[in-house]
């Protein structure tokens, strides 16, 4: 099977062959049980996820103890909100988010919604931007959590973090932070935030393995367990751990440590470039803010075609998306770009451009190019129909 250029890395990334490496071991022949305590192929599991949570603390500026393993990005932010939910239980509550969260933290507080929870979903600007005046104008007394995006997964926007940390510290709040598209990509600081989710696929590590960061010795609470039987992760999470995940985690935080600032860099150039020769054609528009946002992503919109022949066609020699993973096939446009005021079809008809690793400056000549013949090829089609 021949497959098409891959420029859709904020859905997921490859397993670097170090991490591949790294795993294997954990297979076979050092398969135990990390909670086994009584021999030694429990205590070389053990010792592997807790070398392991070191490397991903070290990538986050956490300590180590304040790494609790999860299966990924969805469970870390279900716990997150759902146990602090639990925490206060009994209390009249009320939560402050954003419209253009990832559906995953939608989804969540919904569900809270349903619970007797009180939930703002803040408006955006047109460039994908929050106001940080809104934000503390929607805090009311019974107030628990704010839960911002660290960066956008369909623009990648990102969030002024540190001014929405000290938001959060002035009115005793919990800040929780979706970190999952900013850990390893750009450079992360977990000071000020009570609550992160991390995931590793997006970072070159495997698929099924995530975390969430708790911060230790503060006096806001702790999430309460939503998975019980066992007690393991300091009795937040129970169930065996993937040991071969949490090494292969592990690995590729440890190498996006070392690479990032350079990846980060190369990628932006070809990023910008790519940007540059899309946007010279008639009928596109970058989606999005470009004062502040993630080196090696791009949204952006074209007038005058359906959105999901579009993609269809593009996806023939390009892999991309319209959206995030989980609804990039939808004919719905997408809610974030809907919250920036982009209209149904041109919502639709946008193209999100995410660039990793193994992307080359000819892959990039390529996509142009590609773009091209396909926009030229539907509008002639669309004026013969017209």
């Amino acid at each position: 099977m021949k497959y098409p250029v891959y420029l859709d890395y904020n859905a997921t990334t490859p397993c670097a062959p170090e991490v591949i490496e790294a795993m294997l071991p954990y297979f076979g022949t050092h398969f135990g049980n990390a909670a086994s305590k009584s021999h030694p192929y429990g205590w070389a599991a053990e010792n592997a996820v807790e070398e392991a949570r070191e490397r991903i603390a070290q990538l986050i500026g956490a300590k180590a103890k304040e790494i609790i393993f999860t299966s990924g990005a969805t469970e870390s932010i279900n716990l997150g909100i759902k146990g602090i939910f639990d925490s206060y239980s009994g209390e009249k509550q009320h939560y402050i988010t954003c419209q253009t969260e990832h559906k995953a933290v939608l989804d969540t507080f919904a569900e809270l919604e349903k619970r007797g929870a009180e939930v703002s979903y803040l408006p955006v600007s047109s460039q994908g931007e929050i106001d940080l005046t809104l934000v503390e104008k929607s805090i009311q007394p019974h107030t628990k959590m704010i839960c911002l995006m660290w960066a956008n997964n369909e623009t990648g926007i990102i969030h002024p973090i540190q001014e929405l940390a000290e938001i959060c510290e002035k009115r005793n709040l919990v800040f929780f932070t979706d970190g999952v598209q900013a850990a390893g990509k750009v450079p992360v600081s977990v000071k000020g935030i009570h609550l992160m989710a991390i995931s590793a696929h997006k970072l070159y590590g495997p698929k099924g393995v995530g975390a969430l960061y708790v911060r230790h010795n503060h006096d806001l609470p702790k999430p309460m367990a939503q998975i019980h039987g066992g007690g393991h992760e300091k009795g937040m999470r129970s169930g065996t751990l993937n040991v071969p995940g949490i090494v292969g985690f592990g690995q590729a935080a440890e190498l996006r440590f070392a690479e990032m600032e350079l990846e980060g860099k190369r990628l932006e150039i070809l990023r910008n470039k790519l940007e540059a020769g899309i946007l010279k054609i008639q009928g596109t528009a970058l989606n999005g803010s470009q004062k502040n946002r993630l080196p090696h992503v791009s949204n952006i919109s074209f007038a005058g075609v359906e959105g999901e022949e579009l993609l269809k066609k593009i996806n023939l020699k390009l892999a991309v998306s319209s959206g995030s993973a989980c609804t990039s096939i939808s004919p719905k446009p997408s809610h974030v770009l809907k919250a920036m005021g982009l209209d149904s079809d041109l919502g639709r008809a946008s193209i999100r451009f995410s660039l990793g690793r193994a992307t080359t400056e000819s892959d990039i000549d390529f996509a142009i190019d590609w773009v091209k013949q396909v926009l030229e090829e539907l509008r002639s089609r669309q004026k013969l129909l017209s």
